[in-house]
């Protein structure tokens, strides 16, 4: 506690470094529409970059809290909550430049590049997107760059990077979430600064009328949807649950992102309907 100052400013210029545009499905952009308002701003506080990652999704701000926070803090965490299984966090944006430097270090083929991406141990790709991520402290990369880098990104790359992205498992997440819905895993003064940013429901006045506290985060790629949430109504029922789905197809990803809000909804309003997710669950 007392390391980070929620309130120091944070140049927007700062952000952009780590912003590739068309990778994150508008969630950068609508964040920066969001804290702008109309308003001719070029800083927001630390904390509105926190909100603007759990609220919005935003890539370029989780990439830029990895460099302020460190990743040796960061991958300190799992450990601390108990979690033995989680894979090490890495920077997620610099990552999708791995091939593109990989096709110019090795002078291979797109198809030869994919073919290594696919051999890669794990170590080695989380130092190549660590080393990229720590060359954009100086040298950010620039737009050419950026648009370079994404030609490579067909589909076939983009199901490498999703499939790389950081695991755990479900378990692990209902376990995170059991603390945080307790209020009594962390110090009370830690929880002034985490509600605000997990329990973006809460802003909502009818979820107000018949909850105590809830909050969420979910997560996604073209491949996969995850969600993680917890939520204590006022008649004293506690609920964490945790979502994980992969090797989605189009169809299937446009499906589950339509419904998985109704799903979360019914999930802790309807006991009839608990007890039919958790049967068909346990036949699995």
């Amino acid at each position: 506690m007392g390391q980070i100052n929620p309130e120091q400013e944070v140049k927007l210029a700062d952000l952009d470094r780590f912003y590739v545009p068309k990778t994150d499905g508008g969630a950068h952009e609508a964040w920066i529409t969001q804290v702008k308002k109309d308003k001719k701003i070029d800083r927001v506080p630390l904390r509105e970059v926190v909100d603007g990652m759990i609220a919005y999704s935003s890539n370029a701000n989780t990439d830029y809290l990895i460099t302020m926070l460190g990743l040796q803090n960061i991958n300190h965490v799992p450990g601390s909550l108990g979690i033995t299984s989680h894979e090490p966090m890495y920077p997620i944006v610099s990552s999708l430049f791995i091939p593109d430097q990989l096709m110019k270090e090795k002078k291979l083929t797109k198809q030869d590049t994919l073919k290594a991406l696919k051999n890669m141990d794990k170590g080695e790709y989380r130092d190549r997107a660590i080393a990229i991520h720590k060359k954009w402290q100086t040298h950010p990369p620039t737009d050419q760059e950026k648009k370079q880098a994404m030609k490579m990104m067909g589909s076939d790359f983009q199901k490498n990077w999703s499939d790389r992205l950081p695991r755990a498992t479900t378990e692990d997440y209902v376990s995170i979430m059991k603390k945080l819905n307790s209020k009594t895993h962390f110090d009370k003064n830690v929880y002034v600064y985490l509600d605000p940013v997990l329990e973006q429901l809460m802003k909502s006045p009818s979820n107000r009328e018949w909850l105590v506290h809830a909050g969420q985060k979910g997560g996604s790629t073209a491949f996969v949807l995850t969600i993680s949430m917890y939520a204590k109504d006022k008649d004293n029922n506690q609920t964490e649950l945790a979502f994980f789905a992969n090797d989605l197809t189009s169809i299937e990803q446009a499906k589950l992102s339509k419904n998985i809000n109704a799903f979360q909804l019914k999930f802790l309003t309807d006991t009839k309907f608990r007890t039919y997710v958790k049967k068909e669950v346990s036949n699995l």
